[in-house]
């Protein structure tokens, strides 16, 4: 994090953006961002100049040589409101810079003269195969990015043969998802305050094949995101074709359709442990939370019967901790002793990346943006390439560390700070 600017910095830097008339000129705060080399994976100054070489603007999705690719390339199509929305964290994005510097602090330890030929990436979570622990975390309105949304995702890591995971803010209905996937996604839910909505919510999942169900508990009372609110365009008269009700809201939510909201929020700030033990008893399927960041919250997903945790800040979208997922999962891997899978995301960009956090515990690792990079940038066919890349970067890192399986994977192939044991 040292190389980060201070947050007092930043928001005097972006004040002055904002009231430059330069700026406003060549297409305000969002288009200078872009194209000063300011954006969330180039910010950090000690690599702004190296990591500017390294994308570039690509014609096709072959032609992308890493995931960054298609950030820039996804740059000049999506509108910059939603990428604005996308692309910034909470406050003073501390947590979301946090996510990216974590990897960048563990070290790999390989290991030498092991048969590299035999690398095999496949998992096993909750009863089905995958050809990687990769999948693709559940953001919502997809629909931003490209106009097949969620359903290029579902066609794309069918391809893949990778778990997606879909947002209860999806652009899409239920059903046409899980066609176009092959089999049941998992659903990520965002419970109402209402219960009887909530009731419903499940009762769609089930009707919908669902067997896994991932309960959002890290932003329930909402989040200040200003780095969106200083780059978002100016005249926000061209979201209003979305957006009827303001940037948040207008949205169409298929998940929803026929389920009576009113009286609730979409989200209920009084969720507690309670709440947890009545869907347990609701829901016979999987039921993982996510958004668990320390082992005190850990044991009591043990105490309260839960199947699996997803450790996420929402990409550093939400509590601004200013602590990287992977700095998290440790502890929560020590306290749950293998008794159910952790999973974990935000800030994963590399296949080096997804075997760090295999090697610190993780039974799977979600990825986010990069997914609404390739999506942006290209489509069906984009998801579809970001994929490739990081399933043949891991494919390649686990042949270089010496293991065949990903089950081989473990601590003693990572050498870590002072914050993990």
């Amino acid at each position: 994090m040292a190389n980060n600017p201070s947050p007092v910095a930043r928001r005097d830097f972006l004040k002055f953006l904002a009231a430059s008339p330069t700026v406003a000129a060549g297409g305000g705060v969002a288009a200078f961002l872009a194209d000063s080399g300011f954006a969330q994976d180039i910010k950090q100054s000690g690599f702004a100049s190296i990591m500017r070489d390294r994308m570039s603007v690509v014609d096709k999705p072959a032609d992308a040589l890493t995931v960054f690719d298609f950030e820039a390339t996804a740059r000049t199509k999506v509108q910059p409101g939603h990428w604005a929305y996308m692309a910034s964290g909470t406050d003073d994005d501390a947590t979301l810079f946090a996510n990216r510097d974590a990897y960048r602090q563990v070290q790999l330890r390989p290991r030498r003269l092991r048969d590299a030929t035999k690398v095999d990436m496949r998992v096993d979570l909750f009863g089905n195969s995958y050809a990687s622990p990769i999948f693709t975390c559940p953001t919502g309105g997809q629909g931003s990015f490209h106009a097949d949304g969620e359903l290029a995702v579902a066609r794309a890591t069918r391809a893949r043969n990778t778990m997606q995971m879909l947002s209860t803010s999806s652009g899409m209905p239920l059903d046409d998802v899980v066609k176009a996937h092959g089999r049941p996604v998992w659903q990520q839910l965002y419970a109402p305050s209402n219960w009887d909505a909530c009731v419903d919510l499940l009762k769609r999942f089930q009707n919908a094949g669902v067997s896994v169900i991932a309960l959002t508990v890290d932003n329930t009372t909402g989040r200040f995101s200003e780095t969106f609110f200083r780059t978002r365009p100016r005249d926000l008269k061209q979201c209003e074709a979305c957006h009827k009700d303001g940037f948040e809201g207008g949205r169409h939510r298929p998940l929803t359709d026929g389920i009576d909201m009113r009286g609730g929020r979409r989200t209920d700030p009084a969720m507690d442990w309670q709440f947890v033990a009545r869907v347990r008893d609701y829901w016979k399927g999987k039921f993982i939370i996510k958004g668990i960041d320390t082992h005190e919250d850990a044991k009591l997903c043990l105490d309260y019967g839960l199947d699996g945790i997803l450790v996420s800040n929402h990409g550093g979208r939400s509590t601004e901790t200013g602590r990287g997922t992977l700095e998290a999962l440790p502890e929560v891997v020590a306290a749950v002793n293998g008794r159910i899978p952790v999973f974990v995301d935000g800030g994963v960009r590399r296949g080096t990346d997804v075997f760090k956090a295999l090697a610190l515990g993780a039974t799977a690792v979600g990825i986010g943006r990069p997914t609404l990079w390739g999506l942006g940038a290209f489509g069906e066919a984009g998801v579809s390439r970001v994929l490739e890349i990081m399933q043949a970067e891991l494919k390649l890192v686990m042949g270089n560390c010496g293991t065949q399986k990903v089950a081989d994977i473990n601590k003693n192939y990572v050498a870590t700070p002072h914050w993990r044991t």
